[in-house]
C-alpha cells in the first residue's frame, strides 16, 4: 500500500489568524509586564521596582479577601448549576416536537448580553419596585440586596444560575442523545431500573461532557465581572468585590497601575494553573 500523503498547505490559510491573535495578545501582555515591575510617575518616566508590587499584592488582605470571595462564588455556582443542569437534561424529551421547543427555551438566557442580564436583575431585585424584591418582602422576609451582603450574594448566585445553567443543560443533553440505543435496550433486557441506567450507562458516558461543563463554568464564573459590577458594584461594602472588580478598581478607579498590573498577572497565572489542572484531569479521563 502506498503511504498516505499529508497536505499541510491548509496551515498557510490559518497562519495569518494565528499571527494576528498572537500580535494582539503579546503587546498588551508586555505592557502589563512592564508596569508590574516598574513604577511610573507619569510623563513616561519609569523607575525599576522589581517584584515589589507582587509582594504588596500577595501580602495584602484586600487580595486575599477578593480571592476568597471569587473561589466561594465559583464553588457555589458549580454546586448548584452542574447537578441542576444535568437534572434538567435528563428530563428533557428526546424525540418529538417538544425537543425543539425545549432547546430554544434553554438557549434564550445564553443569548442575552451580560450587561443586560445585570441590568435586568438589578431592576427586578429592587426591594421597593422590583418583582423579585417585592415578592420576597411580601413574605415577611427583609430583603434588600443593596444593604444586606447575604441578600446580595443570594441574588448574584440566583442570577448566575438563571443565566448559565442552560449551558450545562445543553452540553449534558448533547451527551445524552449521543448514547446509542443499544445500551438502553441491553439494560431493559437485564431489568435495570432508572437509577441503574443513570449510574452505569448515562453517568459514565457523560463523564467527558461533564468535565468540559465544569471547566467552562468554573473558568467563566472565576472571571465574572460585568454582571456583579452592573448589579452591585462590588457592594454592599466589599462583600461582592471579586478579583475582577478589584482589579478594575485598582487600575481605573485608583489609577494604581503598578499593583494593578501585578494583580492582573497573578490573576492570569491562577487561571492558567486551574486550566492546566482541568486539562490534566480531562486527559486522564480520555485515557481511562
Amino acid at each position: 500500500m502506498s503511504a498516505k500523503t499529508v497536505n499541510n498547505k491548509a496551515w498557510w490559510l490559518v497562519l495569518p489568524v494565528f499571527v494576528m491573535v498572537a500580535f494582539n495578545a503579546l503587546i498588551p501582555l508586555m505592557t502589563v509586564v512592564n508596569y508590574s515591575v516598574q513604577e511610573t510617575f507619569g510623563d513616561n518616566i519609569f523607575s525599576w521596582s522589581g517584584v515589589r508590587w507582587f509582594q504588596q499584592v500577595l501580602q495584602s488582605d484586600r487580595f486575599h479577601g477578593a480571592l476568597g470571595r471569587q473561589l466561594l462564588f465559583s464553588g457555589l455556582v458549580l454546586l448548584i448549576e452542574i447537578p441542576l443542569g444535568l437534572f434538567v437534561a435528563l428530563n428533557m424529551p428526546k424525540k418529538g416536537f417538544w425537543v425543539s421547543v425545549c432547546l430554544v427555551l434553554m438557549s434564550l438566557p445564553l443569548l442575552i448580553p451580560w450587561n443586560v442580564v445585570g441590568s435586568m436583575w438589578n431592576i427586578m431585585a429592587l426591594p421597593d419596585i422590583g418583582l423579585l424584591g417585592k415578592a420576597v418582602n411580601s413574605l415577611g422576609i427583609t430583603y434588600n440586596y443593596t444593604r444586606q451582603p447575604f441578600a446580595a450574594w443570594c441574588t448574584l448566585i440566583l442570577m448566575d444560575v438563571w443565566h448559565w445553567t442552560s449551558l450545562v443543560t445543553l452540553l449534558c443533553y448533547a451527551g445524552l442523545v449521543s448514547i446509542p440505543d443499544a445500551y438502553y435496550q441491553a439494560a431493559k433486557i437485564d431489568g435495570a431500573g432508572s437509577w441503574a441506567i443513570f449510574r452505569y450507562i448515562q453517568l459514565p458516558k457523560l463523564r467527558h461532557v461533564m468535565t468540559i461543563a465544569v471547566l467552562l463554568r468554573f473558568m467563566d464564573s472565576f472571571m465574572i465581572y460585568t454582571e456583579p459590577q452592573v448589579m452591585t458594584g462590588g457592594g454592599p461594602g466589599s462583600s461582592t468585590t471579586f478579583l475582577s472588580i478589584d482589579l478594575v478598581k485598582s487600575a481605573i478607579g485608583e489609577f494604581d497601575l503598578g499593583p494593578a498590573a501585578a494583580l492582573s498577572i497573578i490573576y492570569f497565572l491562577i487561571i492558567l494553573a486551574i486550566s492546566w489542572l482541568f486539562y490534566t484531569l480531562m486527559m486522564r479521563n480520555e485515557e481511562a
